[in-house]
């Protein structure tokens, strides 16, 4: 474990011994995720550390959808709709990363052109 990141070495390491003794696919497995996180009222940046792995096994938006229709009888309409506003809080923060580091690898190239010129 590193000094400088205890927290985030410790919530890795839960999850990961998580998916190595869990029965479910990948898929699935994320699918109860987001369900459980949903559940629990997560704060978006629990959906954020979840985006890579979901979108990794291949949850769309349509799946999300699907899963927050199949919990709102059980977990209640204030949740639900609780848990889409920070999915698309988390959404816009993956895509504000990706967005900065795909201008910072331009930015990257355009510097080393001009140097190599």
């Amino acid at each position: 474990m590193a000094e400088d990141t205890p927290l985030s070495d410790t919530l890795a390491g839960m999850t990961l011994v998580s998916i190595e003794m869990c029965n479910l696919d990948p898929r699935e497995l994320m699918l109860a995720r987001i369900g459980a996180l949903a559940a629990v009222d997560a704060p978006a940046a629990s959906y954020v550390l979840n985006a890579s792995s979901a979108f990794e096994v291949g949850i769309t938006l349509e799946d999300v959808q699907g899963i927050l229709i199949a919990i709102a009888p059980i977990v209640g309409t204030s949740r639900v709709v609780s848990a889409t506003e920070k999915i698309a809080e988390a959404l816009g923060f993956v895509i504000a990363v990706a967005e900065a580091e795909l201008e910072a690898e331009i930015e990257a190239e355009l510097e080393a052109e001009a140097e190599a010129t």
